[in-house]
Parts: structure tokens; C-alpha cells; sequence
């Protein structure tokens, strides 16, 4: 099922389970600290992608599997290959996904939400994290890389308006890049816009997997602590996102499926991977096959192996 993954441990959401409703890379950012390297089809329109209820069918098919296992699941979370509101069917989906019984999340870069439609179909999630890297159009535009039609003016607008009704979490995350939004005049700024949304909870993070650009390198200790300081007088609760999520991946008995599924949106360190093999009662061969298949790469990041799901074809000579 390449619309659905997991479940992972999430630092945010305990154990989830991923909707994966954008194929690989269709985003309307490129963000220079991407987990998933460069966007590879830049977009700020909405669009049809999957069909709605073979997505609310995928899901409800691997929420049975995994609870039949006697595996918990704490939330079903739209957080794909690319940006989630870029689906035209999102609305739908939802609608379907909570039928199921389960909290339903989505994890959004924040850029369509000028959008009122958008805002009425995002009303029926009980989770919402909102990316708010900076209040800053110039540095905004440095560090998210926006699609050229995305108006900043807007998006902020139509953040604060959505923080004014959303009756569910409303979650920010910030990701601080040294050297781009980690100065003090920044901080402070992002501070007093979440202020203003009243968020759950403000997220502090940083990269914690191989960026998409090797220069995207993480914030230090000093601007972390004033960051959270800054949000902490402003919001209720604030908290780091800078420790690894852990290796308690979800199986399916598939080895070779479940590492495609799960490095296609979540990088896996080598360690997790070694778990998960065990788990499906599998040897190495099966990652070596992968490798060899060129349908997985690897990369080093902080004195560990991580492994990413190839987009790109083989070019064929």
C-alpha cells in the first residue's frame, strides 16, 4: 500500500500511523534542511492524486492489520512525501479516516493555509502542527524556498485566522538553522506571532537526519535555550524535537515492503533498520537486495548510517 506506512514512533504523536497522500517529493517548498532532499516537483496548486477512498480503504486496511498484532496506535497522520494540503481530495479523506475511530493528524509546512476551503476541511482533524520557520519574508524564503506564486503575507494571515477557530491541537514547529533563524531578532519575532496563535504546543527543532543541503547544519546549544526561553514566556507549553524517535517501528512480516514504505517518508538509521529485520524475522540480505536494486541509498549524518528511499529512476544508458 504506497498511500499508507508505519506504524512509527513519532516524537510528537507516539505511534503512528502514516497517510502517505502525495507521491514522492510534489511540494510547495524545497526547504533547505528536507529530510527527503530537494523537491522534486515544485507546486502551490491543489491537486488530485490518489483516489479518496482507495486512500481511506489503505488505511483502514493497515489500521486492522496492526491491531490484530495487538499493536497500539495512537493517531492516523497525513504527513506524506511531499506537502499533505496539496491534495485536492484532502477534505474527503479525513472525512473517511475518522470513521475509524482513531485520532486523526496532519503535519503541514503551513503555505496553502491562505486558503478559507482549506481551513473548512482541516476543521475536522483533532491534530495540526503548522511549520512557522520564520516571520521574516526574506528569511523565509532562504530557508523554506517557496514555490514563487506562495504570497507570505497571506499564509501568515491565514495561519492566524485558522488558530482563531480550530477547535482541535493546534501545534507550531520551528526548525532553527544556524546561521539563518537563530539569531535573537528572529527568535524574538517567531515568539511573538505564536504568541498570537496560542498553539498546544510550540516545537523547537533541529535537523535530526541528513538535510538536503549539507550547509543546512542544526542551531547550537545557546540558541536553542533562547529560543525556548522566548517561546516559553509567550505559549503554554514549548518543547525540543532534538532526540532521535527511537527503532519501535511497526512490522508487517515483509521486510522488504515495510523498509520501502517506511524510508520513503521516514529516513531510518541503520540501527532501527537492524531492528526491524529481526522483527520480520529477516537477514541482511534483504537491505543488501535493496541497495543492489538501487531503490534505497545511504547516507552519514552525526556518526550514524541512515537509509532513504531513492525517488529518482535509474537513468538507463
Amino acid at each position: 500500500m504506497e498511500t499508507v506506512f508505519g506504524p512509527v514512533p513519532s516524537r510528537r504523536l507516539g505511534r503512528s500511523i502514516g497517510i502517505n497522500n502525495i507521491p514522492p517529493k510534489v511540494c510547495s517548498y524545497s526547504c533547505i534542511y528536507c529530510q527527503l532532499g530537494r523537491a522534486l516537483n515544485m507546486q502551490y496548486e491543489r491537486t488530485e492524486f490518489y483516489d479518496p477512498q482507495k486512500v481511506v480503504e489503505d488505511v483502514a486496511e493497515k489500521l486492522e492489520e496492526v491491531q490484530k498484532r495487538g499493536t497500539p496506535v495512537d493517531y492516523l497522520t497525513f504527513v506524506p512525501d511531499g506537502e499533505p494540503t496539496l491534495d485536492l481530495h484532502l477534505g474527503k479523506e479525513i472525512a473517511g479516516i475518522k470513521k475509524l475511530g482513531v485520532p486523526v493528524a496532519l503535519i503541514s509546512n503551513s503555505s496553502l493555509m491562505a486558503q478559507p476551503q482549506l481551513h473548512d476541511e482541516l476543521t475536522q482533524l483533532d491534530w495540526v502542527s503548522l511549520k512557522i520557520d520564520s516571520v521574516n519574508e526574506k528569511m523565509w524564503r532562504k530557508i523554506d524556498r517557496p514555490h514563487k506564486h506562495i504570497s507570505f503575507p497571506s499564509m501568515i494571515e491565514g495561519i492566524a485566522r485558522f488558530a482563531e477557530t480550530f477547535k482541535g491541537k493546534l501545534n507550531t514547529e520551528t526548525m532553527l538553522i544556524s546561521g539563518y533563524n537563530d539569531s535573537e531578532e528572529e527568535i524574538e519575532a517567531i515568539g511573538m506571532f505564536l504568541e498570537r496563535l496560542e498553539p498546544a504546543t510550540s516545537y523547537i527543532s533541529i535537523p535530526t537526519r541528513p538535510p538536503a543541503e549539507k550547509w543546512a547544519v542544526s542551531a547550537d546549544e545557546i540558541a536553542l535555550a533562547k529560543a525556548y526561553s522566548s517561546f516559553a514566556s509567550r505559549v503554554a507549553h514549548v518543547e525540543h524535537l532534538i532526540g532521535y524517535e527511537g527503532n519501535d517501528f511497526g512490522f508487517s512480516g515483509n521486510a522488504y515492503e515495510d523498509i520501502l514504505s517506511i524510508t520513503a517518508v521516514h529516513p531510518m538509521r541503520d540501527d532501527a533498520v537492524k531492528e526491524l529485520l529481526e522483527k520480520d524475522a529477516a537477514d541482511t540480505q534483504v537491505l543488501e537486495q535493496l541497495l543492489d536494486e538501487e531503490r534505497l541509498i545511504s547516507a552519514e549524518y552525526q556518526g550514524h548510517k541512515y537509509y532513504v528511499r531513492k525517488f529518482r529512476e535509474k537513468q538507463m544508458g
